[in-house]
């Protein structure tokens, strides 16, 4: 991302709203049940036996169905959007839109965007990683690697529990930036507050659930899972991120900018927020140009075509080795808490975490999907695999509102990729 301050709760906010709850169909949150004992955290949530996921079970892409899933652009509330499907039962590229209201050129499908909290992904293989290289133990407390970091009268927290959002960690001082309107963004965009801010925010603050008995989604894990990165490796994030994946897997439009810098080259699409005007009216303000202040939790710059590459490469096991690779897809057996990104659905969520160390665990039309959304202001975007990849979605909208995009954008595009088996 690049020299914005997108507080965490928009940073969360953006990513719930174009996540699974616009995978799912309801954002209905469960009472919180009885918290387990911390062994039942790490047990593995069973896939429902009637999800689809071979490639051979999907229907052919409906390419007609998939053009009408949005609206003529640009809207009121889009000014453009890319899709990419790609995989084994088919694949179609496509942009609906404008990709610069000055200049009306189209929205680039292979052009960069800001990822949001699809960032995540990318720390938690790194993490993963240095779990496999014994440098760290993911059982083990993370205080026993960043002392002091957080505050001292906090329950061991383990580095599993950061990665799966079951360590109930509160918000941080980017929870208090802002007000959340257009506006106050478009002002502000260029500020910044760095990682050690954020977490010393936690200060004072009580946990939000005992460590391992519930899931809630928190960007909070992240910040101190990059801290930890730099902590054990010796190197910045950005340098580990790079040697660790950007470079080998060729992933040439991906970056993890300097907190300095508020470029972004090669757009897709230029984006924008809609702000009053003071006759009563309101004007698009181009907000391409931002802060990549969430860094490791949501900081990060790529493209459809280097998601698409990472995401292969990470299902496929080339990132990870097999211990590592099944944590990735294990969700732990704990409630959901507060948390529309697991909100229960037809699908028969039934009020449990979906979060893995990493991805993101949803059924769509009965199809088992695996992967991630993440939001900024002026993009709402996600990448979502069945296991075996034989169908991959990566989408990106540009909202004019910090909120994000609306969710039956986000449900007409799974719906259309994913539709339900005929009878």
């Amino acid at each position: 991302m690049n020299t914005t301050v997108k507080h965490a709760r928009w940073s969360r906010m953006a990513a719930t709203g174009a996540l699974v709850v616009a995978l799912a169909a309801t954002l209905a949150t469960p009472a919180l049940a009885a918290a387990p004992a911390p062994e039942a955290a790490r047990s593995a949530a069973p896939v429902p036996q009637s999800a689809r996921s071979a490639a051979g079970q999907l229907p052919p892409l409906d390419r007609e169905a998939i053009r009408r899933a949005l609206p003529a652009l640009p809207d009121a509330d889009l000014t453009g959007a890319l899709l990419r499907v790609t995989g084994s039962a088919g694949r179609y590229e496509t942009s609906w839109g404008t990709g610069d209201l000055t200049t009306g050129r189209p929205v680039d499908v292979d052009g960069r965007f800001r990822i949001g909290s699809i960032s995540k992904v990318f720390t938690a293989a790194v993490v993963l990683q240095l779990a496999a290289e014994h440098r760290i133990d993911v059982d083990a407390p993370v205080q026993r690697y960043l002392p002091g970091v957080l505050p001292a009268g906090w329950p061991p927290i383990t580095i599993g529990q950061l990665l799966n959002h079951t360590s109930g960690l509160p918000g941080g001082n980017g929870d208090a930036w802002g007000d959340g309107t257009n506006a106050w963004f478009v002002e502000h965009r260029t500020q910044s507050i760095t990682p050690q801010e954020v977490v010393a925010g936690t200060a004072g603050q009580q946990l939000r659930f005992a460590p391992g008995s519930a899931q809630q989604y928190n960007g909070m894990n992240t910040f101190v899972l990059g801290l930890l990165v730099e902590q054990v490796t010796g190197h910045s994030y950005a340098h580990e991120v790079q040697q660790r994946i950007i470079r080998p897997l060729g992933l040439r439009d991906t970056a993890v900018p300097a907190a300095t810098d508020s470029g972004l080259a090669r757009p897709a699409a230029r984006v924008y927020l809609t702000v009053p005007t003071a006759d009563g009216g309101s004007r698009p303000v181009d907000v391409t140009e931002q802060s990549p202040w969430p860094w490791a939790e949501g900081g990060l710059i790529s493209s459809a075509p280097d998601l698409d590459r990472f995401f292969t490469a990470l299902f496929e096991g080339r990132l990870l080795p097999g211990a590592q690779q099944r944590l990735l897809f294990t969700v732990p057996d704990v409630p959901n808490r507060e948390n529309s990104h697991c909100a229960t659905t037809p699908d028969g969520n039934g009020g449990r975490a979906c979060m893995s160390a990493g991805l993101e665990h949803v059924q769509i039309n009965g199809v088992d999907l695996w992967g991630k959304t993440g939001s900024r202001p002026g993009w709402t975007s996600g990448v979502f695999a069945t296991r075996d990849l034989g169908r991959k979605i990566v989408y990106s909208l540009n909202p004019t509102d910090v909120r994000g995009a609306n969710l039956s954008y986000v449900l007409g595009l799974a719906d259309a990729v994913f539709p339900a088996a005929k009878p």
